[in-house]
């Protein structure tokens, strides 16, 4: 009997001392965080944890949880996302988009927006302005805790505005000098009320920023804030929260998010979240974040620039989802520089728009990175009306409005005093007859130049009549499609007998050049981030030369009065006429040409299901529909 068993003893020997060997020889899981798992396909694989010395920007804690080596895309989505976390804190996030996408997720604002910008309750229940505009108020929700446990009370929300109205603010300016102006005062736990200086309607929008909690925050010194543990180890209200921070090389190069319990617990989080783990990991650029999609390391990638989409086009298993940036690409004239004083005419700017075959252009130097834009504003937003008949391509009809434009009577009258040609450039010896600046109040009278086209003018028989110089430098970032496509537009005005040329430079140099109005004609892009609302206000209102970001001086009152009635007035049904009155006149007008939007695309692993990107007031909002992703098979 005992020998019988003597083979299978023998086996059995054999198998146990094999087993030794192998548990002597495994891998040490903890000797590099730079350990991760490469696969054919892609799968959220998670790094190692190392600790995270205590600073006091790089807290302890919250400690790391532990987390499964190879877990199945089955509930963890691993996304790459190009730069670097610094300051996971909704009111310090401005400028940093990494930042911006994480915080979405763990905190919440009053309001949000819903597919078509439309600006809808979220920690607000709903809320009402007054008759003048001055007021709202806002009742709040009662059953939404922060993630320690905390109730959400309106003790926050005025927390969170004093802080960012406080002068020793470290966040943008841009908040500060918004917030400043607002006082907000807490009526009861779940009742606040904003009192602001003047009526804007689209200020439910500004109430989508991040609420902070005040039982964390409150007492210490507002200009200490950004460097505060908080900024990473952050405490929301939102459907994520953090569960553990991962670095190597001494640099934070990831987060793992888990669905919150508390926000489980409210009728909104009850269903759905089904990707139970969020991990973001931090590469330097969108080659790196695209090349470890291709090693399996993320599922889907924050951002394809338009120049890597070929290639990630080629990757099997990743699917491409493609939507409209919140950018509009417009090229504006000067209209305070005297040297130009002509593109005031409409006549002129008519002329120009006929002159280009803007589809083409579109077509031929961005085609893959923007689509061709029909109106200032975004397509998708409520405000948006589409088929607005713009100036087509006619260069026939563009010479017939140019020789009907009287540009004898555009060039600016000379005086004893003036230089000689070449010398003191195109500057008059007195104050010229049309309106040279723009008026910033809404009784200001409309432009003449733009109010009664100057065909019937006369020139003075005191003068002797000059031939109007016609030359336009076109300016532009050096990026060789706008290059390309500025080039083309420069071709085409000189059909019409006008001295063109271009002039690259860099964004930064290009920025300067528009803030101090050094110019004849720009290419530009003007991005409505991150608000919802589409009020183009900043872009194209009289008042907005100087303080705003209308570079060129446009100076059309017809606009401006679209624009500031739209403003004003509360009702959505009243707004929606009014930036449909400004999108006809504009097309009329043509104050600017618009040319293009610039497209975003986001990639991600063939598998995640229910990825809808619609409209968009900033990358962030891809994750509007994040309640409905689910990996299938």
């Amino acid at each position: 009997m005992v020998k019988g068993l003597r083979w299978p003893f023998l086996v059995l020997v054999l198998a146990s001392g094999l087993l030794v060997l192998a548990w002597i020889a495994r891998p040490d899981a903890t000797s590099s965080t730079e350990s991760r798992a490469v696969t054919g396909t892609p799968s959220p694989t998670l790094p190692s944890t190392p600790d995270i010395a205590p600073t006091a920007d790089v807290p302890a804690e919250p400690t790391p949880a532990t987390v499964p080596s190879t877990p199945t895309p089955g509930n963890i989505l691993v996304e790459a996302l190009v730069g670097q976390i610094h300051k996971l804190n909704p009111l310090l996030a401005s400028y940093n988009p990494v930042d911006r996408d994480i915080t979405s997720l763990i905190f919440e604002g009053l309001t949000t927006a819903d597919d078509y910008g439309e600006i809808i309750p979220n920690l607000a229940k709903s809320w009402t302005a007054s008759p003048d505009g001055l007021e709202y108020i806002f009742i709040l929700r009662e059953d939404v805790l922060w993630q320690d446990g905390i109730p959400f009370t309106a003790e926050d929300v005025v927390f969170t505005v004093s802080t960012m109205s406080d002068p020793l603010f470290p966040g943008a300016a841009p908040l500060h000098d918004f917030w400043s102006t607002i006082e907000a005062d807490a009526l009861s736990d779940h009742l606040i009320r904003f009192r602001l200086t003047q009526p804007l309607a689209s200020f439910p929008d500004q109430l989508r920023i991040g609420i902070v909690p005040a039982h964390v925050l409150k007492g210490i010194p507002v200009d200490s804030l950004g460097r505060h543990p908080f900024n990473l180890s952050p405490i929301g209200t939102g459907p994520y929260q953090i569960e553990t921070l991962t670095a190597s090389g001494g640099q934070i190069d990831g987060i793992q998010l888990r669905v919150a319990p508390v926000y489980r617990q409210r009728p909104g989080g009850a269903d759905g979240y089904l990707l139970d783990r969020l991990v973001f990991r931090t590469y330097p650029t969108s080659e790196a974040a695209l090349d470890a999609y291709r090693r399996g390391e993320v599922n889907s990638i924050s951002y394809v620039p338009p120049d890597l989409q070929p290639a990630a086009q080629q990757i099997p298993g990743l699917s491409l989802y493609t939507t409209i940036q919140p950018h509009v690409g417009v090229l504006i004239y000067n209209w305070q520089r005297d040297s130009v004083r002509f593109v005031r005419n409409p006549r002129v700017r008519l002329a120009l728009a006929h002159a280009i075959d803007r589809s083409k252009l579109v077509a031929t130097y961005l085609a893959g990175r923007a689509i061709l834009a029909n109106s200032p504003l975004l397509p998708g937003s409520w405000a948006y009306e589409p088929g607005l008949t713009w100036p087509t391509y006619d260069l026939a009809q563009a010479k017939t409005q140019l020789e009907t434009a009287n540009l004898q009577a555009e060039q600016p009258t000379p005086t004893p005093s003036e230089s000689s040609p070449g010398e003191g450039g195109a500057e008059t010896g007195g104050e010229s007859q049309e309106q040279a600046t723009p008026t910033s109040t809404p009784e200001a009278a409309a432009s003449p130049a733009e109010e009664t086209p100057s065909a019937e003018a006369t020139a003075s028989p005191e003068a002797t009549p000059q031939p109007p110089k016609l030359a336009l430098t076109i300016l532009t970032q050096d990026d060789p499609a706008r290059v390309g496509l500025a080039n083309d537009i420069a071709s085409a005005w000189e059909q019409l007998g006008f001295t063109m040329s271009v002039e690259p430079v860099d964004s930064a140099s290009l920025q300067t050049r528009l803030e101090e109005g050094d110019f004849d004609v720009a290419l530009v892009e003007f991005s409505f981030e991150p608000n919802a609302d589409p009020d183009p206000y900043v872009f194209w209102h009289q008042g907005q030369f100087g303080p705003g970001q209308n570079y060129g001086g446009m100076d059309d009152r017809r606009l401006s009065e679209a624009l500031e009635q739209a403003r004003r007035d509360s009702n959505s049904l009243n707004r929606i006429a009014f930036y449909h009155r400004f999108q006809e006149l504009f097309a009329q007008r043509v104050p600017a040409l618009v040319l293009y939007y610039p497209l975003y695309i986001y990639a991600a692993d063939s598998r995640l299901q229910g990825v809808q990107l619609g409209f968009l007031s900033s990358p962030s909002d891809r994750f509007r529909h994040l309640k409905d992703w689910r990996f299938g098979s």
